[in-house]
């Protein structure tokens, strides 16, 4: 990862991070609109796989719900990306050491492809898939999702 350090020096550098990390108010406010978001996001998956394992709103059709959750995961993700670059760029060098955060972004990346390509179209198909997929579909967003989660509370710990 050396090739990366010069952007991560510059992320350091720039007003914005100089700017939350000299203040007392904006990284914790900062924080905790990152990790509201995060609980929302964590929220809407939790709700999709429940209800993609047959284990809640079993009245709904899959794919109802999938939409009426939607705007609502998009969102929180968003949200949760832009405070996120907020934060990185206040302790870019601190995650630049941190294993933790690595993992974090691998997870993230991961996450997002995952549900999107995998999840999202199971989860919008009209005919409930087999229990076998559905299981895994369901346990591999959970566990890519609070990976994120983890590895994030995590790096204040490294």
């Amino acid at each position: 990862m050396p090739a990366l350090l010069p952007f991560f020096q510059w992320c350091d550098n720039t007003s914005i991070g100089q700017a939350i990390r000299n203040s007392r108010v904006l990284f914790p406010v900062i924080e905790s609109v990152h990790l509201f978001a995060l609980t929302v996001l964590l929220g809407t998956v939790i709700v999709l796989n429940l209800r993609m394992l047959g284990a809640g709103l079993r009245r709904q059709p899959m794919p109802q719900v999938a939409r009426s959750l939607a705007p609502l995961t998009f969102w929180s993700l968003l949200v949760m990306l832009g405070t996120g670059i907020l934060l990185f760029c206040s302790e870019a060098m601190k995650c630049y050491e941190s294993p933790p955060f690595k993992l974090k972004m691998v997870t993230l990346f991961l996450a997002i492809i995952f549900h999107w390509t995998v999840f999202r179209p199971a989860a919008n198909f009209p005919i409930d898939l087999a229990p076998p997929r559905r299981i895994a579909t369901a346990a591999v967003s959970m566990i890519l999702w609070f990976g994120v989660a983890v590895a994030g509370r995590a790096i204040g710990f490294y």
